[in-house]
């Protein structure tokens, strides 16, 4: 048994590591509010501008957009958001997880597949992993902007246009909750709605200025919002996610340090009934 001045030491290094894990609790808890606040301001407009899009890809169109046009898959890409830090219990892995097994599904059918990475821990992962990374970017931090993600969405999206792609697959964390946090993997490019079949009525268009200027802008955008709204979803996840892993550290501190207390005074318990035997011995022995 370990002496009382060693428990006591380690009491208060876990008491220590438990104030840290209690204050990085309370900061993912004020951050994950702020974005949950983003999260929610940017889904009506993404919801709206999918909705258009939606009666748009299934209408008679006057001009067809590489960004519509369906091909046999070849070769396909995945654009991965993840988190620049860790902490975050098995949000990130999750992710990667469903990503694997989808690439597998993928290679058993003789689809080559790239990755592009927004995000520290997706690339480092695919990189250990021996994925082509073809292009990456991180620290974004905990309030992306539609300019810091344009850059790696032109290089998916113009591979797409030249055809060195056939579909690209867009992966991120959906925040369901403050608890629950879904690894989701959609379609981001050819553009193809997915509510066809429920469809009870299309609109017709008419183009100002021409129909090749309109598309080329609304459909770029909606890519762009789309990429957007699962980076601000990422965030609100990792930041719930760190909030639920910190508060379950700190309580598990908790716990060790009850441990450690009865520990403690167990031992010290057993050092005074020694010290009260040795002193009735050498008593008797007088």
């Amino acid at each position: 048994m370990s002496s009382a001045k060693e428990i006591r030491n380690q009491i208060r290094s876990i008491q220590s590591t438990q104030k840290i894990t209690h204050a990085m609790e309370m900061v993912a808890a004020s951050k994950m509010r702020k974005a949950q606040d983003r999260m929610r301001a940017s889904r009506p407009y993404f919801k709206r501008v999918k909705e258009v899009i939606g009666h748009l890809v299934t209408s008679r169109l006057e001009y067809m957009h590489p960004y519509l046009i369906e091909r046999p898959v070849k070769k396909i890409c995945y654009l991965v958001v993840s988190s620049d830090r860790g902490l975050c219990g098995g949000l990130n892995n999750n992710l990667f997880r469903k990503i694997l097994l989808e690439h597998k599904a993928w290679e058993e059918k003789g689809v080559a597949a790239e990755i592009c990475t927004i995000g520290k821990k997706a690339e480092s992962f695919f990189t250990r992993y021996k994925a082509k990374v073809v292009a990456s970017i991180t620290g974004l931090g905990d309030t992306p902007k539609v300019k810091d993600l344009v850059g790696i969405i032109k290089v998916c999206s113009d591979a797409f246009c030249a055809e060195n792609y056939d579909q690209i697959y867009f992966a991120y964390n959906e925040f369901v909750s403050a608890i629950v946090q879904e690894p989701h993997l959609e379609l981001l490019l050819p553009i193809i709605d997915a509510e066809h079949n429920t469809r009870n009525s299309y609109w017709e268009y008419i183009y100002e200025p021409a129909p090749d200027i309109l598309l080329d802008t609304l459909l770029r955008r909606y890519v762009e919002s789309l990429v957007y709204q699962g980076a601000v979803e990422n965030v609100a996840s990792e930041q719930a996610a760190r909030m639920v892993a910190m508060k379950s550290a700190t309580e598990n501190a908790g716990e060790l340090i009850d441990d450690l207390r009865l520990i403690y005074n167990k031992a010290r318990q057993a050092a005074i009934t020694k010290e009260l035997a040795e002193i009735v011995a050498g008593a008797a022995a007088v």
